[in-house]
């Protein structure tokens, strides 16, 4: 009786080893493929400072904390987590100042996301400020569906909500505003 039972203890703990065996085998292949998954930057750059140019002119100048490039993925783009701040520089080398606190620059849409505290100086003194801002590279345009205010070059102010405008702000189109316009009666 003692020996039946020594087998049977020896047939359950040899059940009991093999399915953990197999147990740790499947978490093992699930941990494998979860970390397959993961998206991890192809580089990190670290108080990055670019500079483009062209034909020996500086066209821009971004400034970063931290660049996240995840060029890597079959969506590439770049992030800048902890704010950017570029500086472009027109033909005349006038500049503008772009600020926020977070971007993301996506490369097969030309589309660049700029969130937080985001602030456009424009060469010509007109201040935009927003909380979210598109930037469609391919087009020269900007826009957002977020709340914004804006001073134009020639004084006029606008608080709104949702604007399109092509990057010079000289046609720009609000979906709902309040603020103060001034008309040249002498264009019309």
């Amino acid at each position: 009786m003692w020996l039946t039972y020594k087998y049977i203890l020896r047939g359950i703990v040899a059940i009991l080893f093999a399915t953990m065996l197999f147990s740790c085998q499947n978490g093992l292949n699930e941990a494998r493929k979860f970390d397959g998954n993961r998206v991890e930057p192809l580089t990190i750059g670290e108080g990055v400072n670019l500079f483009y140019t062209d034909s020996g002119k500086v066209k821009a100048n971004l400034r970063s904390p931290k660049m996240l490039d995840f060029t890597n993925q079959q969506f590439a783009y770049r992030e800048f987590p902890n704010g950017v701040e570029v500086d472009f520089f027109n033909e005349k080398q006038e500049k503008t100042t772009i600020v926020a606190d977070y971007g993301i620059v996506y490369n097969q849409t030309d589309l660049i996301d700029l969130r937080g505290n985001v602030k456009v100086v424009t060469s010509d003194t007109t201040i935009l400020n927003a909380q979210q801002l598109y930037w469609d590279q391919a087009r020269s345009w900007v826009f957002t569906d977020k709340k914004y205010n804006i001073q134009m070059n020639n004084g006029a102010l606008n608080d709104g909500e949702g604007f399109d405008a092509n990057e010079n702000f000289d046609k720009f189109i609000s979906r709902s505003n309040i603020g103060v316009q001034y008309l040249d009666e002498s264009e019309q």
